[in-house]
């Protein structure tokens, strides 16, 4: 390790690789509101918050929690649809409170497709977010509605029913049918329109 009067160490969350400190100066200097997208291997969290000198207001926030006691997801609330619908709730409460233009801080993220998810539901709900197209990935849109967790679920069924039960056994405890993952978040999509 270096010594000596010049040597300085680095903070604490840029060890970590947690925190991107030149990139959150740059957030903080253009005075608008900041959305971080937060996500664990369960739960997804959006938040729109307001930068202080005596620090952070959070103006609005969703987490994924929430769908399955007021939005009828009963599916995983730590996958891709759920990202989804955790954004797009985000972004619904925001226009309930007049909040129409945020940016996004994602700062160093991991589980990127999840992330990526909950920007499109922000984006998808009428804020007005500046992006680039390919920030997205062509085939984001599909795995949102859940299309791939359908498709594998098809091809267990048939080719392996035991690892079919072994794997979707969350889902079956909860009776939730794994082949009809779509039509799950199509009804939670139009609970949030209808409840926000």
């Amino acid at each position: 390790m270096a010594r000596g009067p010049r040597y300085k160490r680095s903070l604490r969350r840029r060890n970590e690789g947690k925190t991107d400190y030149h990139k959150r100066l740059k957030l903080l200097k253009s005075r608008k509101l900041r959305i971080t997208i937060r996500a664990s291997n369960d739960h997804i969290r959006v938040q729109i918050i307001q930068s202080k000198l005596e620090g952070d207001k959070i103006l609005v926030s969703a987490f994924s929690k929430e769908l399955p006691l007021k939005f009828g997801w009963d599916a995983n609330t730590g996958n891709i649809p759920a990202a989804y619908l955790t954004g797009y709730l985000a972004g619904t409460r925001a226009k309930a409170k007049n909040i129409s233009e945020a940016i996004f801080d994602l700062g160093i993220f991991y589980h990127r497709n999840r992330v990526l998810a909950a920007c499109k539901g922000l984006v998808d709900s009428g804020m007005n977010i500046p992006y680039r197209e390919e920030f997205f990935p062509k085939n984001l849109e599909d795995r949102i509605k859940g299309a791939h967790i359908e498709d594998y679920a098809k091809k267990l069924k048939s080719n392996d029913p035991e690892k079919f039960e072994h794997i979707f056994s969350g889902y079956i405890n909860k009776k939730v049918n794994p082949l009809k993952i779509s039509q799950l978040f199509s009804n939670s999509l139009k609970s949030i329109e209808n409840k926000t």
